[in-house]
């Protein structure tokens, strides 16, 4: 007789805590015009944008994830050795191993814990995030670390006019660790590969350096192509995410999408009907498009602004690249 295998009994999972880095130099629409045929009032009209920061060169994928990831552990509490994973997600390593995660779990000491990257674009965290809200349940992890960590200004070419004026650098972290009760509602998850070519990278490394006259792979994106799908595919996953969690928009008291455009977060808005009382992130106007590290950069901006309070049940939805998606409500650290 074979006997069972022993697993750990389920329990819950929730964000105890929230970290950010902002890179220092602030990028101003007007700097962008410097580059591209453009306005500032043009900019700021299609996307919402006004500034967004660039990293330096010593604000290294790396650093930056450090940065953040270390402010959320010294907000948890959390004894490094007591993490059992980190988790990052980026889409513009230029290093395909070792993974970056590891890394980053060397430099803030957690050498105890797994490390692994994952490729979801701007949905990664929220990607992330589902993952490690799985192995906390599951009992295979007690902490789990998730970085996202993006530096957009070196795989967008700065003399593009549909995007250059998008895209930005910086890294958010979060720590999830065991609950009580529920703190984490079900994932709802999707993706689109008919519709990759909408935001692809372009060329191969390889390419560039057997020919180096040319540009370096770079993101090229269809911008209304994305925006449609976002508004009429995207928007109704965050209404499932809802109904699974058992939250009604007025039950919520914040809304942190992708920071993508602050058109379409304005009709996300419209389409699941928040009421006023819900704080609606548009870190973007500030810090741009942030890719995968964009949510946990805005809802750190949310919490330290005082526009949601810890226990309060906030909204996430990643999108882009893929096209893939997920969302899924969490109560706030």
């Amino acid at each position: 007789m074979i006997s069972p295998l022993r697993t750990p009994s389920m329990r819950h999972a929730r964000l105890s805590a929230v970290g950010a880095y902002r890179p220092r130099r602030v990028v101003s629409n007007a700097e962008i015009c410097t580059r591209i045929d453009s306005t500032e009032e043009w900019i700021e009209s299609r996307s919402g944008i006004r500034s967004r920061r660039f990293a330096a060169p010593d604000e290294t994928l790396p650093a930056m994830a450090e940065a953040a990831a270390g402010a959320a552990l010294t907000e948890a509490g959390v004894a490094p050795e007591r993490i059992g994973a980190v988790v990052l997600a980026s889409m513009s390593n230029l290093v395909q191993t070792p993974p970056l995660a590891a890394t980053v779990a060397h430099r803030v000491g957690a050498v105890a814990a797994g490390a692994f990257d994952l490729s979801g674009a701007c949905a990664g965290f929220c990607h992330a995030l589902a993952v490690a809200g799985d192995m906390v349940r599951a009992g295979s992890a007690e902490h789990v670390l998730v970085v996202a960590v993006e530096r957009m200004t070196d795989i967008v070419d700065p003399a593009d006019r549909s995007i250059a004026f998008l895209f930005a650098d910086g890294a958010g972290a979060v720590m999830v660790g065991p609950s009580d009760r529920p703190g984490l509602g079900p994932v709802v998850r999707g993706a689109h590969g008919d519709m990759a070519a909408a935001l692809r990278m372009t060329g191969s490394w390889a390419d560039f350096r057997a020919d180096p006259s040319g540009l370096p792979p770079v993101m090229r994106m269809d911008g209304r192509r994305i925006f449609r799908w976002a508004v009429d595919e995207v928007a109704p996953a965050a209404q499932r995410a809802l109904d699974l969690a058992g939250v009604r928009p007025e039950n919520l008291a914040a809304f942190v999408p992708h920071q993508a455009n602050t058109r379409i977060i304005d009709l996300m808005v419209q389409r699941l009907e928040l009421p006023d009382s819900v704080a609606v992130a548009r870190d973007l106007v500030t810090a741009g498009n942030t890719s995968a590290a964009s949510i946990p950069l805005a809802l750190h901006g949310l919490r330290d602004a005082g526009a949601a309070r810890s226990g309060e049940p906030a909204l996430l939805v990643g999108f882009g690249a893929g096209l893939t998606y997920a969302a899924q409500v969490v109560l706030l650290p």
